[in-house]
C-alpha cells in the first residue's frame, strides 16, 4: 500500500495541502483511510513550524484526531481488521491516510455517528479523563471546574465530570454567547474570568469551600484567582496555557490552601504511557460513549483542501466546539 496522497503539510512557507507519501503502518500500527479529522489547539503550534514548544517542522503533516476505515494493519495487530470503522488519535490526520498506534484506535461506537462527530472523541475524551481522574483524582460527589470550557476539550471535560457524579460543575468562558451555552454541556455555573467577582461566584456555588478539582486550560494571569477558587487540599491540573505561559504565582496562597498543582502534557509521554491513558479512559467511559452520553458540537466543517482556512478559523478563536476537516 505505498503511493502518494493529499495532505496538509508544514512547509517553510506555511501550511500547504499537497502530495505526500502515504504512510506505511509499523507492526503495532493501523493504517486508516481518513474520512474526517478535527482540529486541536496544539495544531496551531505545529503549523507555526514547531514554535510554542510543539513538535513539528517542515514536512510534518498536521492532525491529532481522525476517523475513517481501516485500510491495513501491522503484523502484530489483533482485534482490528481492514474495513472496520475507527476513530483514532495519532499524527498526520489532515490527510487521506494516517497511521495510529493500536493503543489509540477506538471502534466508532454508533453506525449513525458522522465521521466528523467520531473524530471529535479520542483526544478530548483521553485528555480530559486523564486530567480529571488520573491526575486530578476526581471522586464522585466532588466539585470540578474547567477553565476555558467552551473548547471541544472543555465541553467534554464538563460532561465527564457530570457523568462521574460531580456535585457542582463550573465552566468558564469570557465570551457571553459561548458562556450561555455551557449549561447544555454540564455546567451548573458558568462564569466570566474577566469579571472581578468570578471567584466569589464559584465560592458561592460550593458553600464557600471552592472546587475540588480544576482543569486549567488558561494558566497565565488567572492562576492566583483560580487558587482562591480552589478548595483547601484541592487539585489544579495545568493542561493548557492559552492565557500565557508565565505569570506571577502567589506561593503563600498555594501553601495556605494546600493545593496540589499538577502539570500534564503529551509531549513527554512514552507510547506505553499514552496506551495506559487510553486504557484508563476506556475502562471508565467507553460504555457511556457507546450509549451516546458524550457529544460535541461541530462548529464548522472544511474540506481538506481548505485546511489553511480551517486553521485560521481556529486561530480567530470565535468557534464553539470542534472544527473539522472532511476528507
Amino acid at each position: 500500500m505505498s503511493g502518494m496522497m493529499r495532505a496538509a503539510v508544514v512547509t517553510a512557507d506555511g501550511v500547504k495541502v499537497q502530495e505526500a507519501p502515504r504512510p506505511i503502518p509499523g507492526p503495532e500500527e493501523v493504517l486508516v483511510r481518513v474520512r474526517a479529522a478535527t482540529l486541536n489547539r496544539a495544531d496551531l503550534g505545529v503549523a507555526a513550524g514547531g514554535s510554542h514548544g510543539a513538535m513539528g517542522g517542515a514536512g510534518t503533516i498536521l492532525g491529532l484526531d481522525f476517523a475513517g476505515e481501516v485500510a491495513a494493519v501491522g503484523n502484530a495487530v489483533t482485534g482490528v481488521k481492514p474495513g472496520d470503522r475507527v476513530t483514532c488519535s495519532g499524527a498526520g490526520g489532515y490527510a487521506e491516510y494516517a497511521v495510529a498506534d493500536i493503543g489509540r484506535v477506538l471502534p466508532v461506537p454508533d453506525r449513525n455517528l458522522s465521521w466528523e462527530q467520531a473524530a471529535t472523541l479520542p483526544v478530548a475524551l483521553a485528555t480530559m479523563h486523564d486530567a480529571l481522574v488520573v491526575n486530578g483524582r476526581f471522586a464522585k460527589g466532588e466539585s470540578a471546574m474547567i477553565l476555558g470550557a467552551s473548547s471541544g476539550v472543555g465541553l467534554i471535560g464538563m460532561q465527564i465530570a457530570k457523568f462521574l457524579g460531580a456535585k457542582v460543575v463550573v465552566g468558564t468562558s469570557t465570551d457571553a454567547a459561548r458562556r450561555a451555552r455551557l449549561a447544555e454541556f454540564g455546567a451548573d455555573v458558568a462564569v466570566d474570568t474577566k469579571d472581578s467577582g468570578w471567584v466569589d461566584q464559584v465560592l458561592g456555588a460550593t458553600g464557600g469551600r471552592g472546587v475540588d478539582v480544576v482543569v486549567d486550560q488558561i494558566s497565565g494571569a488567572t492562576i492566583n484567582a483560580a487558587m482562591r477558587a480552589t478548595a483547601i487540599t484541592g487539585r489544579i491540573v495545568n493542561v493548557g496555557r492559552l492565557g500565557g505561559g508565565r505569570a506571577e504565582f502567589d506561593f503563600d496562597l498555594h501553601a495556605n490552601r494546600r493545593i496540589s498543582y499538577i502539570g500534564v502534557t503529551h509531549r513527554t509521554r512514552s507510547r506505553d504511557e499514552i496506551r495506559a491513558e487510553y486504557a484508563a479512559m476506556k475502562r471508565d467511559l467507553w460504555h457511556a460513549v457507546q450509549e451516546g452520553r458524550f457529544a460535541l458540537p461541530i462548529d464548522k466543517v472544511f474540506p481538506l483542501e481548505q485546511a489553511v482556512e480551517a486553521l485560521a478559523h481556529m486561530k480567530a478563536n470565535l468557534h464553539f466546539g470542534k472544527i473539522a476537516l472532511s476528507v
